[in-house]
């Protein structure tokens, strides 16, 4: 293979002039690599985005986050010079050939959302830095594109979640047990898709632990995960939200920490609390307790009067609670509840599965 070079002088030898010639200049040979990098981080940009896209528009149906994506898309084509396209030397890159066992399967979609929004911005980074070498606006305009991707991140999982949450009509509250994590994956497989890690008397090493597998094993049903009162072991495990009781921290701190993507329940037992709760901006709120319960000893039941204000009352999703069982639930269905969360009906019965379903059939019936 010649090799390429460059003109360098002439000079003149026993009346003959000789070109003197040198390989091709170290600036030339880093400009190409530059380039290079460019080109394939682009790529890699863009074909995350449209990975991403496809999911506002036919998995969320969402106007605004498909236009985010089709917007990023369209800077990235404009930086995308056929300058940078010539370059490309596919068959002689050795990144091609490289994977990682995680890249070859995704357990669910906000798995494959999160590796592509990763994948968008590290391409990002390197083009940012890469760029300051190519055009003196181009490192510029890359971190402004990568700040809107964390913004288009932190939105899309936010939405996504919260759809969830409207969807959710069962919600599930743990309780210590020896098969805890079984329990969960049979009320999981009966159609749960809420559920809360409470343990007040773990230590956190356990609670960390159990919360962990629980988060992973949640996800990979497509449920939601949330932690009860702990908004440090939320961020720590990347649980979906926190639940609050009264004498947790205010809304606000917890939202100031947890940010926006989050979900943020409180717990209420009258109307006071309730309307407080949703001007402090919870994203839902247990109504309850309904009936008295071991879980609440020392709080008198609310009854079903409650039951019947919330349902007139509460603006956003609102699940009744406290000692609600397969027994009951048509009781409180008929004072108004569309979701309910229970605790001893799922973790202290026989068969979790079956009691799941058929707490999931009775709430689905109300919208028959």
């Amino acid at each position: 293979m010649s090799k390429s070079v460059e003109i360098t002088s002439f000079k003149e030898s026993n009346n003959r002039v000789v070109v003197m010639v040198e390989p091709h200049s170290q600036k030339a040979q880093i400009q190409q690599v530059v380039y290079r990098i460019l080109d394939a981080n682009l790529d890699r940009a863009r074909e995350g985005l449209r990975i991403i896209e496809e999911w506002c528009r036919f998995g969320l149906n969402n106007a605004q986050l498909l236009g985010e994506c089709k917007y990023l898309r369209q800077e990235l084509a404009h930086w995308h010079t056929a300058e940078l396209r010539a370059a490309r030397d596919t068959p002689g890159d050795p990144g091609t050939e490289l994977t990682h066992p995680q890249e070859e399967q995704r357990s669910s979609i906000k798995a494959l959302l999160q590796a592509n929004f990763c994948r968008v911005q590290e391409a990002m980074r390197v083009l940012e830095e890469y760029g300051k070498l190519y055009h003196p606006n181009m490192g510029k305009a890359f971190k402004q594109m990568r700040y809107r991707v964390y913004t288009l991140e932190s939105s899309l999982m936010g939405y996504e979640r919260y759809q969830l949450l409207w969807r959710s009509h069962l919600y599930l509250v743990t309780s210590p047990s020896e098969t805890l994590f079984k329990t969960v994956e049979a009320a999981l497989k009966g159609g749960l898709t809420l559920v809360q890690y409470r343990d007040k008397t773990a230590d956190d090493t356990v609670r960390v632990e159990q919360a962990t597998k629980l988060r992973q094993l949640c996800h990979s049903y497509g449920a939601l995960f949330i932690i009860n009162d702990r908004v440090d072991l939320a961020l720590a495990v990347d649980a979906d939200g926190v639940h609050l009781g009264q004498q947790d921290m205010p809304i606000a701190m917890a939202r100031q920490l947890l940010g926006h993507q989050r979900l943020i329940g409180r717990s209420t037992t009258n109307a006071e609390e309730m309307q407080k709760a949703i001007a402090e901006g919870a994203d839902y709120i247990g109504v309850g307790p309904v009936y008295e319960t071991p879980t609440k000893a020392d709080k008198a039941a609310a009854g079903l009067e409650y039951v019947s204000y919330a349902a007139q009352n509460s603006s956003i999703p609102w699940f009744a609670i406290g000692g609600i069982d397969a027994n009951n639930i048509n009781d409180v269905i008929s004072a108004g509840a569309e979701r309910v969360a229970v605790v001893r009906a799922i973790i202290q019965a026989e068969q979790p599965t079956l009691v799941t379903q058929y707490l999931v059939s009775q709430l689905h019936r109300i919208k028959l």
